[in-house]
Formats: structure tokens, C-alpha cells, sequence
């Protein structure tokens, strides 16, 4: 197995297991993130993100990831992934399908870009006609992601600049 791939397995291993901080030491300092909510910059902002997803309200998450990576090598990787969770304060079952794709550097991740249907994401997670703006704009779905992470990181300030 290409050492790039380990690092993808221990990424998307850590998810399963709820360990940020196993997660967050697969990312270069300068690293960055972009899904369809999220647009980070930092190893602190994607650890926060990834801390605030393992741990809703201080409680472990009911994430669990199924993963295959497709391909690694020194310096690019593909993962295809289906993210199973509850999201919102409705706790809607959310089955999320994503492709990830990586940029690697020094044997850590430069970058991460997760690509996901929006619409079919917005639809399960939110629902109804909020659901509907929020699948066709993601300054909505950033707007919100953004708010939660903020709140997070006020409550966690290890991850204040």
C-alpha cells in the first residue's frame, strides 16, 4: 500500500473511530478543505470542523463511513466514500455519497475537495422548502456551516487563531 494511502485509511479511519485528533494529524499546517458547505483554510480550521463532526454537543456523532480508496500516489489521491448520519436538531438520516479527492505533499494532505450531489444532500439532511434553497445555494449552506463552526470554536478556543 502506497504510504499516501495509509494516510487516506488513518483519515477516514479516524471518522469511524471519532478521533479528531488522529484525523487532523493526516493534514499539512497550511492544509485546506472544500465540500459543499465548507471552504477551510489550516490544519486548526479543519481540525475544528472535523472535532465539531466527531463530537456534536460535547457527545460522540453516529458517523459512519464506508470508504474506497480508488487510488494514491505521491501526489494525488481518490477516495469514494457514503458518509451514514443524523444531522440537525430534527435528527434527519442522512446518507451523504461523496468523492474526495487529495493533493499530497511531504506525505500529509495539501488539500482535500469533497464533491457531493447538494440538492439530494439538502434534501435528506434539512428537508422541505429550506431544504430546497439550501440544496440549489451553497452561500446558504456556507453561511450556516460557517455559523457552526464559529460557535464551536468559541466554546473549544484551541482552535482560535
Amino acid at each position: 500500500m502506497h504510504p499516501n494511502a495509509e494516510i487516506l485509511q488513518q483519515l477516514f479511519s479516524g471518522l469511524n473511530q471519532h478521533d479528531h485528533e488522529a484525523m487532523a494529524a493526516c493534514y499539512q499546517q497550511n492544509a485546506t478543505f472544500t465540500d459543499i458547505a465548507f471552504q477551510l483554510q489550516g490544519k486548526k480550521q479543519i481540525q475544528a470542523m472535523w472535532h465539531m463532526i466527531c463530537e456534536p454537543e460535547g457527545r460522540p456523532a453516529d458517523i459512519r463511513a464506508m470508504f474506497h480508496i480508488i487510488h494514491a500516489d505521491d501526489h494525488a489521491g481518490w477516495v469514494n466514500l457514503i458518509d451514514e448520519y443524523t444531522f440537525g436538531p430534527h435528527r434527519n438520516r442522512v446518507t451523504n455519497v461523496i468523492d474526495s479527492h487529495f493533493c499530497f505533499a511531504g506525505g500529509l494532505i495539501v488539500s482535500q475537495n469533497d464533491f457531493c450531489e447538494s440538492r439530494s444532500w439538502a434534501a435528506m439532511a434539512i428537508g422541505g422548502f429550506s431544504g430546497f434553497l439550501a440544496g440549489e445555494f451553497r452561500f446558504l449552506r456556507s453561511r450556516k456551516a460557517a455559523g457552526l463552526l464559529r460557535e464551536f470554536t468559541r466554546t473549544h478556543p484551541q482552535y482560535l487563531p
